[in-house]
């Protein structure tokens, strides 16, 4: 069983790793950090962790270093976050300054996340399933080609090309607007998807109305349906990749993992949905906790932040020896500022 002072003494040989990614030695610490006791009562301490398997050598007779479950034992026992700088701040507010739509703000987001921590910034969208689409705009840009827009009450703007073939004049655009209003305005997400699904299923649906061509009805149908299929689907946004890369020799491996978990999404999406948060929606996961999802030499540290319709997730990705409290602030911070901006334009509306 760790004693008080042996968690300090592993929190001072966190902080100093981290710090100085140089192994921490018993004189070191008693150079740094005011214990009041001797070198010698420090490595005694220092054995009792590495007991316990929370710091090893690296090599013989250097100092030590600390493990993943070191790691581990350091987070759950944080007695505060490291508040952050007034530069830290200004950072996240300026970056979070005059969104205009869920996407743009969620992107400044992570690329505000990423400034502050250096590490990479992942921010997950909140689920859109059971918010309602408030508004379809097709916009004729002639040559056969329209303009799908589709707004939801929760913010969420997707526009997407649609090639129909045919020359469409102002009637038509009018009357193809009215059919879609009628199909997915004011209903759930979910919903619209199944009666656009409905209405592309029946070969007779789209010449129903007789008001439009049959093929640019379906050219529009089949677009609206895959904006809508992804609202629904999980969905990550990344900043800050070249990160790893700079970080490289924190790694013992190959960073190839990470860089791949950060192009396919769905295994960082696992993970993140698998955290479980404390009472403050603070959650971490780190090094060979992550082995399942092949991600053993990481860590990550989320914040949940509010949304329409519950909560989704945002938070940093990097190598296991990183600044955890002043990390776990930012996404911390960076999720309050997300979940007021999100309120006030949830009010706005």
């Amino acid at each position: 069983m760790v004693t008080e002072r042996g968690l300090q003494v592993l929190r001072a040989i966190v902080q100093d790793y981290v710090d100085t990614h140089e192994p921490v030695g018993s004189r070191t610490i008693v150079e740094r950090h005011a214990f009041g006791v001797s070198a010698a009562t420090i490595r005694n301490d220092m054995a009792l962790l590495e007991d316990e398997e929370l710091i090893t050598a690296p090599h013989t007779s250097s100092g030590r270093v600390p493990t993943d479950k070191g790691y581990r034992v350091f987070v759950d026992h944080l007695a505060e976050l490291r508040p952050l700088t007034h530069a830290q701040r200004a950072a996240i507010s300026s970056f979070l300054e005059g969104p205009t739509d869920l996407d743009d703000v969620l992107m400044r987001t992570v690329r505000a996340l990423t400034q502050v921590t250096g590490q990479v910034a992942i921010v997950q969208y909140p689920s859109f399933e059971q918010a309602s689409v408030s508004h379809v705009e097709l916009v004729n840009l002639g040559g056969g080609r329209v303009l799908v827009v589709v707004v939801t009450d929760t913010g969420r703007v997707s526009q997407r090309l649609a090639l129909v073939h045919d020359e469409l004049d102002d009637t038509d655009i009018v009357r193809l607007r009215a059919l879609f209003g009628d199909l997915v305005v004011r209903r759930s997400v979910r919903e619209g998807a199944q009666r656009v699904g409905a209405l592309l299923a029946d070969d007779e649906a789209s010449a129903a109305d007789g008001s439009a061509p049959d093929g640019a009805t379906r050219a529009i149908a089949r677009v609206l349906a895959e904006e809508l299929d992804e609202f629904r689907q999980d969905r990550l946004l990344l900043a800050g990749a070249a990160n790893l890369a700079r970080r490289e020799s924190d790694f013992r491996g190959s960073i190839y993992p990470l860089l791949e978990a950060i192009e396919e999404q769905v295994t960082l999406l696992r993970l993140m949905g698998e955290m479980v948060a404390d009472e403050h929606g603070l959650a971490a996961s780190i090094g060979r906790e992550n082995e399942p999802f092949g991600l053993s030499e990481a860590s990550v540290v989320t914040s949940d932040y509010d949304a329409t319709g519950g909560t989704a997730r945002v938070g940093v990705l990097g190598p296991t020896r990183m600044d955890y409290p002043s990390n776990l602030a930012s996404v911390r911070a960076v999720a309050r500022y997300l979940s007021r901006m999100l309120d006030d334009d949830e009010n706005a509306r």
